[in-house]
C-alpha cells in the first residue's frame, strides 16, 4: 500500500491591532458625546421652568438633562 502524506495547514496570521489613528477617532467621538456643563444647565433650567419653578428637584433635573443629552449624542 502506498503511504499518504497529510498536508499541514499554514500557521494563522496574527491579527492586526487597532492603530493609533483609530484610537484617536474613538476618543474624539467619546468627547463629542459628552455634553458640556452649559448644555446640561440650560436643559435643567428648562425642566425647572416646566415644573413651575418649584424648588427641591435641582439634582433630579440635572441628572435627567445629562442623561437625555448623552442619549441624543449616542
Amino acid at each position: 500500500m502506498a503511504e499518504t502524506v497529510k498536508k499541514t495547514k499554514a500557521p494563522a496570521k496574527p491579527r492586526k491591532t487597532a492603530t493609533k489613528k483609530e484610537t484617536v477617532v474613538e476618543v474624539a467621538a467619546a468627547a463629542a458625546a459628552t455634553p458640556s456643563r452649559e448644555e446640561i444647565a440650560q436643559l435643567a433650567r428648562k425642566y425647572w421652568a416646566e415644573r413651575g419653578w418649584q424648588d427641591g428637584y435641582a439634582e433630579h433635573d440635572w441628572l435627567r438633562a445629562e442623561q437625555e443629552l448623552r442619549g441624543m449624542a449616542s
